[in-house]
């Protein structure tokens, strides 16, 4: 098993780094046989969604579980440098991150490319243009001025 694709939006984007919408409690196991050690969950544990008690899931399996909330209406600086600080403390380790449908996730890689880190530029877009394009205050998050002021637009429904 290499790659899960059953699971909402799942996207590989290193060897050691793989990103989803929310996962299931099965999918969560599914993800420790891939070799996952650590989680970042992007999505407020009060989304619609998410599960009841995805640390509590997470320990029982035996993954580490790092919770960074980010307000979908409100994404900010403080959320980005506390992704990075998460992401570059990993830097050996195989990381899944996940939000509720991997919309905030694939913006965050976007903008941590575009800051020269991970994965180049043009993939992380591509990553981010297959689930979503960002407008309103993700555009802005992301340094979209284009795209500042459109609404925030989903493959498949919107282009």
């Amino acid at each position: 098993m290499r790659d899960l694709p059953y699971i909402l939006n799942w996207r590989r984007l290193t060897e050691r780094i793989t990103s989803s919408g929310q996962p299931t409690e099965e999918q969560f196991a599914d993800l420790k046989k891939l070799g996952v050690t650590h989680v970042i969950n992007l999505g407020p544990h009060h989304n619609k969604g998410a599960l009841e008690d995805e640390p509590g899931t997470l320990s029982k399996l035996g993954l580490d579980y790092i919770y960074i909330p980010v307000e979908f209406d409100d994404p900010t600086d403080q959320n980005f440098e506390a992704f990075c600080d998460a992401l570059e403390g990993l830097p050996a380790t195989q990381v899944h991150v996940h939000c509720i449908y991997n919309a905030r996730v694939s913006a965050f890689f976007y903008r941590y490319a575009k800051s020269g880190r991970g994965l180049s530029e043009a993939d992380a877009f591509s990553l981010m243009d297959g689930i979503w394009r960002p407008g309103n205050d993700w555009a802005q998050f992301i340094g979209s001025e284009a795209a500042v002021g459109q609404p925030n637009r989903y493959a498949g429904e919107d282009y």
